[in-house]
């Protein structure tokens, strides 16, 4: 119980920094969005009459200490350029970019679990070193400049996919499962790679530790003892990886739609960010970051519950 509060309580903290810090970056961009609300009409009064409806002139605590209390209630302000509810804007996108990052992460597990071992149980050999080359060389390669070679390759020049163009899934399931998957592989390399390397070291140190020898000589087979005793301990601090890269696949995710066109979270921040629609772009932040240290406090909590050796230290 003392670990679990402990672990809160830094959840907590660490939102609220996140929030302030964000929030108090956005007052010193240069830019004010009122120029970009009103465009050709703009004039100097009416841009301070525009900032005087909008609380820009209040005291930059009193604006955050308004806008936290909103977003804690749900209520995320209202969009500068498309004046409305901000919740309501986000709605579609979020379903998105929720559903790209989920088929992305069950691709990296798919990959991952089953190859870790195989290659762990044939170290040394001929296919163990040339996957060793190609995880390093996926590893090294980032998720956007991979999206940029699919679209080259199986876009333009295969026709397994229209590039540039997105179906939503209210519009066809299949279609929108076209229009994500390779998005998906894109997100998923990288992380497959760093997943199968971990895992195979894992495998590979339980190896040689006293208990497999133990498991031999009680007349175990080298399948039971990899399925019972090794991959036990092995995938512990995989799982812990895998939760931690979540928000390393939301942030892939808001990347590669820039690559592929998605209409999701990232496209809306690209926009909102340029247009100084700071209330969107605060949403996405929160969104995300409350994404990220909530994963991680769930992982760790996780661990420590499953692991005795970590509710022993």
């Amino acid at each position: 119980m003392r670990y679990f509060l402990k672990k809160s309580g830094a959840l907590l903290v660490t939102l609220f920094v996140i929030s302030l810090l964000a929030f108090l970056a956005f007052q010193v961009i240069p830019g004010d969005p009122t120029t970009k609300m009103l465009g050709h009409e703009y004039t100097p009064e009416r841009a301070e009459a525009l900032r005087e409806a909008l609380g820009l002139n209040e005291n930059v605590f009193i604006r955050y200490s308004k806008w936290l209390g909103g977003f804690l209630t749900g209520d995320f302000g209202t969009s500068y350029s498309y004046s409305m509810p901000v919740g309501e804007l986000l709605s579609g996108k979020i379903t998105t970019t929720a559903m790209l990052s989920a088929l992305a992460f069950c691709v990296i597990v798919l990959i991952s679990i089953p190859s870790g071992p195989l290659l762990a149980r044939y170290e040394g050999g001929k296919a163990d070193r040339a996957m060793v080359v190609v995880n390093q060389t996926a590893m090294s390669i980032p998720s956007f400049f991979i999206g940029i070679l699919f679209t080259s390759i199986f876009g333009l020049g295969m026709n397994l996919f229209v590039a540039g163009e997105f179906i939503s899934f209210e519009e066809s399931r299949l279609g929108f499962f076209r229009c994500i998957i390779f998005p998906a592989l894109a997100i998923a390399i990288p992380k497959s790679a760093m997943t199968i390397k971990l895992l195979r070291s894992n495998i590979l140190a339980e190896l040689d530790k006293d208990y497999v020898r133990t498991a031999y000589s009680r007349g175990n087979n080298q399948q039971q003892v990899m399925r019972t005793h090794v991959l036990r301990n092995a995938i512990m601090p995989v799982i812990t990886f895998l939760a931690m890269t979540l928000g390393d696949i939301v942030a892939g995710s808001i990347i590669i739609e820039q690559v592929f066109t998605i209409p999701g979270l990232g496209r809306l921040m690209v926009l909102s960010i340029s247009n100084r629609d700071y209330p969107v772009v605060l949403a996405i932040v929160m969104i995300i970051s409350t994404l990220v240290v909530t994963v991680s406090f769930l992982a760790d909590v996780a661990y420590q519950c499953i692991d005795p050796r970590v509710r022993l230290r």
